[in-house]
């Protein structure tokens, strides 16, 4: 589930902004003839350090799912190399909670419009659920052959598929801007992998595998739910995803990890249950940490915030774990970083222009509006002076 929380965040487009949106809080400068600005209001100045104390904890547990998930995964670490087996105990363990907290504390609603019928959920959710299930069993696979530095250069390419895919399934439009954007990340990411000291293409493929899969759950998002009037956040989200996920990943764990879970000695066999279970607890407090981030500030931020996160796990990687960052990673990755930099600028400026458009159109309205009513006086007006 750390990849859960991780690529739910880029989504988003999705949300994440998927995701993007606007920015996380403003404050209006006011000019004086002084040469000293007056402090800014409480309200303002309160809004501002609550927006940074969300984004604070998101990167905080964003960055520790991922390093706990590669401590588990990692032959060199814990050594339990059983990537579908973490993601299904992350899946049931984050469904129950979800469960808790929308049919027992109510804490956030269901969708009522539309509601969410079996038709829709089978047609909708399950095609995501399914998605959702092959983006977590490969990207926790990619932490048993890759390096944390490495897998956040890869991840990079995330907004090259979303948009590519989104070009193809018509849900955007293709633009030569956005595309020479994207080849600029795309060529970034590839001096990168050209420069990665431990490279190892199974690892590389299952990454990219990952990165298609979720691309393509959100751009069904938009296509199945968005589109229909249904908006899912990251609790309502798991409620529904969450077991549909763990299904679909029964079959691959049936075949692929039973027989060696049954074969593996002791303590493989029988995982640690407070190492397991606090894995598990601040997976899904990501999710919580992204329900908060989102709705107090934007998915935009969280893409932004995202970078952040990745040049710190990448210097954690290199320092801490000792992972080998050559120049040739960090050149690469600043070419990518460069062009997403330059992807999440593009996204804000469009969501301010299409605001803008927004208020024009609601403003034009009223006019209208004041005008006819104008219009519908003007013989009332008359008929009294007639009479009178």
């Amino acid at each position: 589930m750390g990849a859960a929380g991780d690529n739910a965040a880029k989504a988003p487009a999705a949300a994440a902004g998927s995701n993007g949106k606007g920015t996380a809080a403003s404050m209006d400068v006011v000019s004086s003839s002084s040469s000293s600005s007056p402090a800014p209001a409480p309200s303002v100045l309160k809004s501002v350090l609550l927006s940074y104390a969300y984004v604070s904890v998101w990167i905080t547990l964003s960055f520790s799912v991922i390093v706990y998930n590669k401590y588990i995964l990692d032959p060199k670490m814990y050594n339990w190399p059983f990537p579908i087996s973490l993601t299904m105990i992350h899946m049931a363990f984050c469904a129950s909670l979800a469960v808790v907290l929308v049919r027992v504390l109510r804490v956030v609603a269901v969708p009522a419009s539309p509601p969410m019928t079996p038709s829709l959920y089978a047609a909708s959710v399950v095609p995501i659920g399914a998605l959702y299930a092959l983006s977590l069993w490969f990207s926790n696979s990619a932490y048993i052959y890759l390096s944390v530095s490495f897998i956040q250069m890869l991840k990079a390419l995330m907004p090259v598929a979303v948009y590519s895919l989104a070009v193809a399934f018509r849900t955007d439009s293709f633009r030569r801007a956005s595309m020479l954007n994207m080849l600029g990340i795309s060529a970034g990411v590839a001096v990168a992998a050209y420069g990665e000291a431990r490279f190892d293409a199974f690892g590389v493929m299952l990454q990219l595998a990952a990165v298609a899969a979720e691309a393509t759950r959100l751009v069904l998002i938009q296509i199945l739910l968005t589109s229909k009037g249904m908006s899912l956040n990251p609790i309502t989200s798991l409620y529904y995803i969450a077991p549909c996920c763990l299904v679909f990943l029964t079959l691959p764990w049936y075949f692929v990890e039973l027989p060696r879970l049954r074969a593996a000695a002791g303590a493989a066999a029988r995982p640690d249950v407070f190492v397991f279970g606090t894995n598990s607890l601040c997976a899904f407090a990501l999710n919580l940490a992204v329900f908060l981030l989102v709705g107090k500030t934007s998915a935009l931020t969280m893409n932004v915030a995202g970078v952040v996160k990745d040049w710190l796990l990448i210097a954690f990687s290199w320092t801490v774990i000792k992972d080998t960052v050559t120049p040739v990673n960090l050149v690469g990755y600043g070419i990518a970083f460069l062009g997403v930099a330059y992807y999440n600028h593009a996204k804000l400026q469009g969501l301010k222009a299409r605001e803008a458009e927004r208020r024009a159109a609601s403003m034009a309205t009223a006019k209208d509006g004041d005008a006819e009513a104008g219009a519908r006086l003007l013989p009332e007006k008359d008929a009294g002076e007639q009479k009178n």
